[in-house]
């Protein structure tokens, strides 16, 4: 113990005038607004992260994780990371969405349109309770509406929806995610009893006659006081999709022929979709359907909102945060505290961008 303390003591000293040591842990500038040093980087002064604040896993959870990582390095270069991939992803999602609309209009199911009015709402700097009371405040909820919800990824749009669906009343989500996987079920299905790849021979299998044929054997159907469902029926298949979404949808022969069979069947599920939504309305409902322009703009409805973020940088930071908050809250025990917290943060940053 006298050696450690020999060879740490020119250390101590050295730091003394940017701070103090307690216990085991080094914490630079405590008198000087710099932070305590976590493992290599200096937690910001005002940090307040908590295992409960953590645990909620939240937008407030994200925002506290980027102000308390403000000065790592290895925050900064996975928030680059993340950033950058989410622009690349969304851009190609945004030119697959536009090939199958293009392709829905060659087959004469959709027609071109001018883009719809959308009202912008920068939302940095703004909780999701704000966006949506904003959004709230340009409807008319005396009836039923559609509110569409578009944006790149990480703008908050999921967020915002919750936030929507819990202030709305009779208010339910729509996502054609399950009448795609719906309709490359009725696919797959049909290649399957024709002894043939649907991959391989997918101008063969969809084509705009069979399309037609499995849309018909779709349907949107009211189960119960303000609940719909979606029935699939044909093909031997007689089922609703609220008691197969988690195992048939989810099998390997749908999951490996959604890209295949939405490319070409864009315009067929935005058609069925717009059906579903005007049904919901008529009811009374109030329906929240997030989603890209190229597609959500077939939807009738005036109620159009486009979240963006002026701070381009903060994209990749939320996303950043979410991975970092989830990593931290399966890895550390209850009752961490903010500087074990930040300590595994940073390993996990360093971790991913090695």
């Amino acid at each position: 113990l006298q050696f450690l303390y020999f060879i740490a003591r020119p250390y101590k000293q050295k730091m003394a005038h940017r701070g103090f040591i307690r216990g085991s842990k080094v914490l630079l500038g405590a008198g000087l607004g710099m932070g305590v040093s976590v493992q290599g980087f200096a937690q910001s002064p005002d940090c307040s992260m908590t295992w409960e604040l953590l645990k909620n896993q939240n937008s407030n959870t994200s925002n506290e994780v980027i102000k308390c990582m403000s000065n790592s390095n290895a925050f900064a270069t996975l928030s680059k990371l993340e950033g950058d991939l989410m622009v690349k992803r969304d851009e190609e999602d945004e030119q697959k969405l536009w090939k199958g609309v293009e392709i829905s209009i060659s087959r004469g199911v959709l027609q071109k349109i001018p883009p719809p009015v959308v009202t912008k709402i920068d939302v940095v700097g703004k909780t999701p309770n704000m966006v949506a009371d904003f959004i709230i405040s340009k409807l008319d909820t005396s009836k039923g509406c559609v509110v569409v919800l578009q944006g790149m990824s990480g703008t908050g749009k999921g967020t915002t929806g919750t936030t929507l669906l819990s202030k709305l009343p009779n208010c339910v989500t729509w996502s054609n995610g399950n009448v795609f996987r719906s309709l490359t079920l009725l696919a797959a299905t049909h290649a399957k009893q024709e002894g043939i790849d649907l991959k391989d021979n997918a101008e063969k299998v969809l084509t705009s006659e069979n399309v037609a044929k499995w849309m018909k054997m779709l349907s949107f159907h009211k189960t119960g006081d303000k609940k719909y469902d979606i029935k699939i029926q044909g093909l031997g298949l007689d089922v609703n999709v609220s008691e197969v979404q988690n195992t048939l949808l989810k099998e390997t022969l749908v999951a490996k022929n959604i890209p295949t069979v939405a490319e070409q069947t864009q315009g067929d599920v935005v058609k069925f979709a717009a059906a579903a939504l005007k049904q919901m309305t008529d009811d009374g409902m109030n329906v929240i359907l997030e989603g890209r322009a190229a597609t959500v703009q077939y939807v009738p409805t005036p109620y159009r909102f486009e979240l963006i973020m002026n701070d381009s940088q903060l994209l990749g930071q939320r996303r950043a945060a979410q991975r970092v908050m989830a990593g931290c809250e399966m890895q550390l025990a209850s009752k961490a505290t903010s500087e074990e917290i930040m300590s595994l943060a940073d390993s996990l940053c360093k971790k991913w961008t090695q």
